[in-house]
């Protein structure tokens, strides 16, 4: 196995992150995210950026395309399968721009379709910097049964993505929740998830995910109250006669 297959598997751990439910609150076990993969792209430097030449670019099967954030934005195109590892894929990646020879190294920030085909008809990069943050959406991967759903109850998930700023040698590839300790009735909030390594861009108060009471469990729930009242009658049917206080006088 070659060496960079070990050298994108970069592990970074948080200091792990708590979920508050009502009157409980769970420690869950720190989790593991690998540093953001990168895809490269195949670029030619655009001499002309006219209509003419942009429409002559996509009868080729060629996608005009534009990166900011190095000083003058730089016009270029690329095939449009070069993205198709970048643009149709749930995961994120960052992007290697190879432009005659020059990398390039980037996000993709904006991307237009054809509201018809769905053909992509335009995509815009920014260059990325060691030293500036930089703003992306990240996949949430959810991991273990949650306790609540064992017990009949419905994981609810609110976010796919998360947007996070982060600077590009510490962008992860997936965040990774563990909702095994979730009971039902049990949130977890973006602001439980912590780490020192990137920021989130959504509210502290904001839900991931969240295990609701089902029909099943409500019915579960039911059943066993009627259970406890017959099992109560039935203890009252067992228990002996004891007379009265007045019983006893007129007998007496």
């Amino acid at each position: 196995m070659s060496t960079k297959f070990f050298e994108n598997l970069k592990p970074s751990f948080s200091e792990g992150f708590f979920i508050s439910g009502k009157s409980f609150t769970f420690a869950l076990s720190k989790f593991l995210y690998f540093i953001m993969k990168s895809i490269t792209i195949q670029g030619t430097k655009r001499e002309s950026v006219g209509k003419k030449s942009t429409k002559a670019l996509r009868d080729a099967e060629q996608v005009p395309c534009v990166v900011y954030g190095g000083g003058e934005p730089l016009n270029f195109s690329t095939e449009e399968k070069s993205f198709k590892n970048l643009v149709y894929t749930p995961d994120a990646h960052t992007a290697e721009l190879v432009i005659d020879g020059v990398t390039i190294p980037a996000v993709l920030q904006d991307i237009q379709f054809h509201p018809i085909t769905d053909k992509i008809l335009h995509v815009d990069f920014y260059q990325l910097a060691d030293d500036k943050p930089v703003i992306m959406e990240v996949p949430v991967r959810i991991t273990g049964r949650s306790k609540g759903v064992v017990a009949g109850g419905v994981l609810r998930q609110s976010f796919r993505k998360l947007k996070l700023k982060a600077l590009p040698a510490n962008l992860p590839d997936e965040i990774v929740v563990d909702v095994t300790p979730l009971k039902i009735g049990n949130k977890l909030y973006v602001g439980d998830i912590k780490t020192n390594n990137f920021t989130f861009m959504h509210p502290d108060n904001a839900v991931v995910v969240a295990v609701k009471m089902s029909r099943t469990a409500m019915k579960g729930g039911a059943a066993m109250d009627e259970e406890d009242e017959v099992e109560a009658e039935e203890v009252k049917d067992q228990s002996p006669d004891v007379p009265t206080t007045e019983e006893k006088s007129f007998e007496a």
